[in-house]
Formats: C-alpha cells, structure tokens, sequence
C-alpha cells in the first residue's frame, strides 16, 4: 500500500490530454514503488485508464467512488449499487411517470436500468442531465416541470451537489406540497432540509450508516472530536481502508507471499508484465467479510457489495424518520407507514378542525336571526348538516369558516397559486372543505376528496319565456307546417288522379236523356276537375258529397284517400286536446348546439370555477367553439357569484344564459320569483365531494363517513328537504321537466 508521504497529487486547472499525462504518469510512479493494492476515487473521465491498468498489472483498485458495472475482478467497489432499492421503491408508490435527474458520473448506469426496467413496465421517464445545465437553465427546467404538472422527481448525484441543488429548488419554489422526490443517494442523514422543510415537499431516500448502532455512534464521536465532518463517504473509505488490512493480515496468516523484491515492473512495457501475487491479493481483499461503519461489508465474484441493507427515509414535519428497508432478500419492507396514520387518527379528539366551506344557496346559508348565534349555529344548509353528520361519525370537533375570497379554487396562470377552499387546504389554512366543490383532475393532484356525495352535471339556465297567446291560425299548431304542406299537396294530387281515372273508366260515363229535336243521347262524367276536388274536400272533412265514384278505379282512389284521412284526423285531434290543455312557452334554445350557432343570446359561467374550466379544457367541438366566443365577449360574461349570474339571467329580458351546476339550476327554479328554468340535458357528469389535503389522516375517515350516509340514505333526505320540501313555486317550478316531453311529444307526432 502507499504511505501517507508517498500520495501524488495532479494539478488542477489543466487542459484533458495534460491530466491523462499527469495520470498515466502517477499510477506508473506508484506501480514502479511496488505498492500491493490502490484506495482512491475515480470519474467519469479516469475510470476506463484505471479498469485498464488494474487489469492489464493486476494491481487491485478499492474504491468508495460510485459503482459501475464492470467485469474487472480487480476493482473492488466499497459502494452498494442502488438501481435495484430505487426501482423497488418507484414500485411501491407506484410511479407511472416520472422524471430522472442525474449526474453523468454516478447517473449513467442506474438511468440504463430505469429505461429498461420502464420498457418493461410501460412507464413514462423523463431524463435530464445536470451536467448539461447552468443554474439557470437548471431553474428553467424546474419551472417547465411544475407547468407540465410533474411532481414525481428522482435526484442523483453526488452528496455536495445534491444539497445545492435542494437548496435551489426551495428558493424557486415555495410551496413543495405536490412534490415527492426521491433521492437516490444513501446519505439522506447527512443533507441539509432546513429551507426543504418549509416547502412542505414529499422527500424519500435511503442511508447506509446507522448511527444507532455503538460502533458507528462511537466512531463518528471520534470523528466529530477530531473537527472531521462525517459523511457516508467517509465511512465507506474508513471500511476500504479496514478491507485492506484485514485482507493482508489474512495472507499473513496463511504465509502466503506477496512480497515485490524490487519486482516493480514497468507499467508501460509492451506487453504489459502482471505482477504474479496480484491474483493472491484479489483472491482476499474479495473473501473479506466483517460488520463495518456502513454495514455488512462483503463482496461477489465481481468485486461489487452484496447482502447489505439500506434503510429508507423519509422527511416528516418533525425530521427524518425511518420507514422501511430494503435488502437483497427480502427486497423493500415497508415498517412504519401505518403506526404513523393510527397515531393521528387517535388524535381527532385533541383538536378543533377548520372546516371551509361558501356561502351559496341551499349549501350554506346564514340564518334570518344569525346575529342572535355565535359560531356554527350562524349557517343552515345541505352542507351545514352534512359536515355534522360527519363530525359525528368521524369524532372530530369543528368549526365553520367561510372562504376570504367567496371562490371554489382554481390555479391562477401567471402565479401558479391556488386561490378558494382549494387553496386554504393546499396552504394548509384548512383541514377539510364541505361544500359543493366539483371532483376535477387538476383539484384530485393537489388535494383529496372523498367519494361524491351528490351527483350533477353542467346545465343551462334561461328566463323562463312568457306563455304565448293563441293567434288566428294557431289551429294549425298540432301539426308541423310541413305536414300541412304534404296534407295540401296529397288533396290535390289525389283529385287529379280521380278526374283522370274518371275520365278514363267507361264505368264513370252515362248518357243523359236528349232533348227534342237532338238525334242522340248525350254522355256526361260527373268527375270533373271542380267535382273530383270537391269529392276529396268532403271526404278530408269526413262530410261526405252527393257523388262517389262508380268504377272500381275510381272507388279504390276514394278507398285510399279516405284511410289517410281518418289516420290525419285522428292524429290531429288527440294533439289538438294537449294542446288544449298545456300552457304553450316558446323557448328560444333547447340545447348547447343552439346556444353555439346563435349570437343573439349572450352565455357565461362562474369566473373560477370548475365549469369554466371544462369548457377551457374541452376538446369537443361545441363546446370549444363556445368557449371561443366566452373569452372574448366583450362585455365579459363570466360573473363573480352564482347569484350574480342569476341575477342578470333575470334582468337580462331573455337575453342572457348562464350555464352552471344542474343541481343549483333546480334548486333555483323552485324560489321565488319563479322566473328562471332549465333547458336541455346535462352538459357532463361529474360529482360534489368532501375535499381534505393531499395525505391528511382525515381522508379514510371522512371517505366513509360520506359512503355510510349514503347507505342509510340520508344524503336523499338531505336533498329532498333542501331543494323540494322548501320550494317556493309549487308545480310550476317543474316547467322544465314538463315542457320538455310535451315538446318531445308534439315535434315527434307529425314526422
């Protein structure tokens, strides 16, 4: 081995081809002292001239440096190699997609495992190399993550480095809530999460040493006196160096010999001349086997660490904390996660927990006398039972607060921040939202909601039309104006084939009696044009006429005339009685379509909703053409409140629809003053659900909470008495349901 006087030492600041020079040059020097085995480190640059040189003098290399896949019994590798416990761990969160970022020098080998473990598995990975980037562009991708919504983040590289770049990453982003990294590095005791901490973000890793076993307790004491900063580094070298030692007293022991007898050799000579006992040396530094500071210390045939165990971490509010391991064997071994949910789950009983929520008829309203109450007993509502109800079967003291922005929660484009009850629950200002928020993809990524406890779909709201008066030909209204069209022209059609059947058919001539003086009998057909019309006109009005035909062409003519109109009659009088009985409204749309192809009529939504966002997500043509014309209506047709939107619905003489949650919709159409209806079906379907903060203990609990409620049916009867037992418009409120059908009823009869 070198002595501590014997270490040469390269320049720094050199150009590449002087460093391999410089390189060459030191391994030689030590080769040509005689040294028995090399401990060092290595880069991406040195490493294939050192497996080279190992192998061709078979002088063996031990290194703490990271593992690489090699052949080269030589190189004996004191670091574990990691892909196998990351790829474990990717599976049991399971992780679909993903973004790797790595270090080209430790990096290279776990990135080709991932890629073909993903081609496998079908997952989607992301690789960006820091080496490629400055901090600017390091921020930059950072940002085109967080737009692209990627949260899920592998960190590989050095100790150092890995600190500056979490230190980075919680100075550009301050809020780290959605994120979850994983650090594939396995020193997670030695980083730094003082600024990380703050963030909020989900932070998993893994570490070699464990500081509460005696020997490494004791050792890093030692360390820390002596003024040396530990690191798993460190205690990798500290093992190379006992490898080595135990490994030579090992061939003491056996008297083998391994002495050099000024058997330098030239490392340069051509062919290259192997010192003989390296193969003996190899042979034991690999048989070593002990309990080091980072672990179980042992190697394979290959030279690389096997049958170690590494823990994995993760960062909490209160520190990092052991959740697991993960070994060879026995593979990840999860051995905390549900100890920590059952402890906060004891705990609901120890606090009061906010409950957000919005004021917005029936959900949530303030009572007529609520300044004569004090907190919780201010509001009445759907929302206001539903949140004690599951208090009570959850066991949890609450208190009601009312969103500071009167919003449901959207993202806003330039800031990236949340804004409503979505976002008091992702800052953490909340613990739980009850109120009508919509179950949507971009709330489900930062937040948890439980199964829906009301089903709905976006709707469209109109100023219910004024009935119309019956006009002077409003008898034609029973039939479309079409069909009367087909009815004239069959009339006339149908007396022109009877005048010329008529003609035709000896059966329809007679003779008349002649007058004096004339020398024949004249013959005459009572079918002519005026006669035939007026024979159809007699039948259609099921009066009948003073003539009929006579031959049996004729007579099958009036046979099939007569059955057409007996089937038109009858049609026409049973419409004619509903028509009779039904206030008639005239409603300008029916439909999303007609609101798309008209101008007239304006349309809008709530600014900051999730209806807002279905049309701005939509890919479908309707609806992207009618959010094309939302956004660029001047003036602007989205309102601040549900109450605004109704309140110029109203005002609006029919010139204004607002598009909003069907369920509000009804709900509205049975107040006073009953002058709003829905029109149409459901736009989508969707639900209303109990939203908690992504991870809160609170999310199993309250899920069931909901799904037992709904069992005992009690969400019904919450509804019922809200919307239906509380109307204000009796049977009228229903227009929207009625109309419909006898529309249906009345368009269908004449096609």
């Amino acid at each position: 081995m070198m002595g501590p006087n014997e270490v040469s030492k390269i320049p720094s600041g050199v150009d590449f081809l002087t460093f391999l020079y410089l390189f060459v040059s030191t391994v030689c020097s030590q080769f040509s002292k005689g040294v028995y085995a090399i401990i060092g480190l290595y880069d991406r640059k040195t490493m294939n001239m050192l497996m080279s040189f190992c192998g061709a003098l078979h002088v063996c290399f031990v290194t703490p440096s990271f593992p690489i896949d090699t052949n080269n019994q030589f190189v004996i590798q004191l670091r574990p190699e990691l892909q196998d416990a990351l790829i474990a761990l990717v599976e049991h969160y399971k992780w679909t997609k993903f973004v790797y970022m790595y270090s080209s020098d430790s990096g290279l080998t776990v990135l080709q495992k991932i890629l073909d473990t993903a081609a496998e598995k079908t997952w989607q990975v992301t690789s960006i190399n820091f080496d490629t980037l400055t901090e600017a562009a390091f921020l930059k991708a950072i940002q085109d993550l967080e737009n692209k919504k990627e949260y899920k983040i592998i960190l590989d590289c050095e100790l150092e480095r890995l600190n500056s770049i979490l230190n980075l990453i919680a100075a550009q982003r301050k809020n780290l809530k959605n994120y979850h990294f994983i650090l594939a590095n396995l020193g997670f005791l030695d980083l730094n999460f003082t600024e990380f901490r703050k963030g909020g973000a989900n932070v998993t890793g893994f570490q070699l040493m464990n500081y509460t076993e005696p020997m490494v307790s004791r050792t890093i004491q030692e360390w820390l006196e002596g003024g040396k900063h530990s690191t798993y580094t460190g205690a990798l070298t500290y093992d190379g160096v006992s490898v080595m030692a135990t490994a030579f007293q090992n061939l003491r022991k056996q008297r083998i010999d391994i002495s050099r007898r000024g058997n330098a050799g030239e490392c340069l000579a051509n062919p290259p001349a192997p010192w003989g006992q390296g193969i003996d040396i190899q042979r034991a530094l690999q048989q070593v086997q002990f309990e080091g500071l980072t672990g179980h210390v042992q190697f394979n045939e290959k030279g690389h660490r096997t049958n170690f165990t590494v823990s994995v971490m993760e960062l909490g509010p209160s520190g990092p904390k052991k959740v697991g391991y993960w070994n060879e064997n026995e593979k990840y071994v999860t051995t905390a996660t549900y100890t920590h949910t059952l402890n906060e789950t004891f705990g609901f009983q120890n606090r009061t927990y906010v409950v957000t929520t919005i004021l917005e008829s029936p959900y949530v309203m303030l009572k007529k006398n609520h300044e004569q109450f004090v907190g919780n007993d201010k509001y009445e509502g759907y929302c206001v039972e539903l949140a004690a109800e599951i208090a009570k079967h959850v066991g949890y003291s609450y208190r009601l607060e009312l969103v500071g922005d009167g919003k449901y929660g959207a993202r806003d484009a330039e800031t990236k921040m949340w804004n409503g009850m979505v976002g008091e629950l992702v800052y953490g200002k909340a613990d739980v939202a009850v109120a009508p928020l919509t179950i949507t993809l971009v709330r489900e990524e930062v937040i948890d909601f439980s199964k829906p406890f009301m089903s709905l779909g976006i709707s469209i709201m109109i100023k219910k039309p004024t009935k119309s008066k019956p006009g002077v030909f409003s008898f034609l209204d029973p039939l479309a104006y079409e069909i009367w069209m087909c009815i004239v022209f069959a009339y006339i059609g149908v007396s022109v084939v009877l005048f010329l059947v008529s003609r035709f058919s000896p059966y329809e001539w007679h003779s008349e009696d002649s007058e004096e003086g004339e020398k024949q009998p004249e013959h005459t057909n009572e079918f002519g044009i005026f006669n035939s019309l007026w024979f159809s006109l007699g039948a259609f009005m099921q009066q009948g006429c003073d003539i009929s035909p006579r031959s049996l062409s004729g007579r099958i003519v009036g046979g099939v005339w007569w059955f057409f109109t007996l089937i038109i009659i009858s049609s026409y009088t049973a419409n004619l009685a509903a028509f009779l009985t039904v206030e008639r409204m005239v409603s300008p749309i029916e439909s999303a379509e007609d609101l798309a192809k008209q101008t007239e009529i304006a349309y809008g939504t709530l600014d900051g909703g999730s209806t807002k966002e279905f049309f701005r997500r939509s890919k479908i043509a309707v609806f992207e053409k009618m959010w094309s014309y939302m956004k660029s209506a001047d003036p602007s047709v989205f309102v601040k409140t549900t109450d605004e939107g109704v309140v110029r619905v109203r005002k609006s003489k029919g010139k204004y629809a607002y598009l909003l949650e069907s369920t509000m919709n009804e709900y509205i159409e049975q107040r006073k003053p009953c002058d709003t209806m829905k029109v149409g079906g459901n736009l989508d379907s969707k639900g209303y659900g109990v939203a908690t903060p992504k991870g809160s203990a609170l999310r199993n609990p309250v899920n069931l909470a909901v799904l037992k409620l709904n069992e005992q049916g009690l969400l019904d009867k919450l509804k019922n008495k809200w919307w239906y037992d509380k109307g204000e418009c009796g049977s009228g409120g229903g227009d929207s349901k009625v109309r419909p059908s006898m529309n249906c009823a009345v368009k269908k009869q004449p096609a």
